[in-house]
């Protein structure tokens, strides 16, 4: 079984996130960044059913060309091959544009199982499984907190607010995994030797069949209008019990803020 992790590579939520500002687009070349905390549980995932069976994880990430790192980090956790798609046309893509470049990698790496996080820690919008799985024509099976393959059959388990449900779907499936699914590990000193080994491709648009109008911002159904800095926080309120008074200040305080 050929199982195919889409990964992105994104901007560090602890460093200094930014967009340019020539095109109000994130800044992913001039910032830290490394891959998506959502998508280390799609690799995990990826990594226990290969454990569980017979499979191949390949780790495929689209991005300019620091987004080698998601590559790197899925190998050092165990995946065995990595394929980077960099095209400078690329830039300013948006979900569409990227489903689009991720449907034509994939089916050319033939993917029998094809997981994703639950979302993106930059854009968080969520929607691009959904619009892989339209692409290529498969059953999607999303938000997975437990997941099982038997054979051809894919069981997930699905927790809400009120109750969990279970859903069965066949392979070839794009599956989807929610930050409940598992706790990934994390890379071991053999596995980071070992990942400097492993083949990584690097393809290009032209590969892919696909040209330069087809993606990047021209073609971009959205677009950034205006962005504008996040205000400093101000200082909070001190209150002093020197006098005894501090808990009838704590009081006043939250009643005419209306926290209580």
């Amino acid at each position: 079984m050929k199982i195919v992790v889409c990964a992105k590579f994104v901007p560090d939520a602890t460093a200094d996130r930014r967009f340019r500002t020539e095109d109000n687009t994130v800044d992913r070349a001039g910032v830290d960044g490394l891959l998506s905390e959502l998508d280390e549980y799609a690799v995990e995932t990826a990594l226990t059913v290969k454990e569980a069976g017979d499979a191949e994880v390949t780790v495929l990430t689209v991005g300019p060309e620091q987004a080698a790192d998601a590559v790197k980090k899925g190998l050092q956790m165990g995946a065995d091959a990595g394929v980077h798609v960099i095209d400078d046309a690329i830039h300013g893509s948006d979900a569409v544009a990227t489903s689009l470049i991720l449907s034509k990698a994939l089916a050319k790496l033939e993917a029998d199982l094809v997981v994703f996080g639950m979302g993106s820690t930059d854009g968080g919008m969520g929607v691009v499984p959904a619009m892989v799985s339209e692409r290529l024509g498969l059953p999607a099976v999303t938000l997975g907190s437990e997941v099982t393959v038997d054979g051809q059959t894919v069981r997930i388990r699905r927790d809400g607010d009120t109750a969990s449900e279970t859903i069965e779907g066949t392979l070839p499936l794009v599956l989807s995994v929610s930050d409940q699914a598992n706790e990934p590990r994390y890379p071991s000193f053999k596995g980071i030797m070992a990942a400097k080994k492993k083949p990584v491709e690097t393809w290009s648009l032209a590969d892919l069949e696909l040209t330069a109008d087809q993606v990047g911002g021209a073609s971009a159904w959205t677009e950034v209008v205006e962005v504008t800095a996040r205000p400093p926080r101000s200082a909070g309120t001190i209150v002093t019990d020197e006098d005894g008074s501090g808990a009838g200040q704590l009081v006043e305080f939250l009643s005419t803020n209306k926290f209580l």
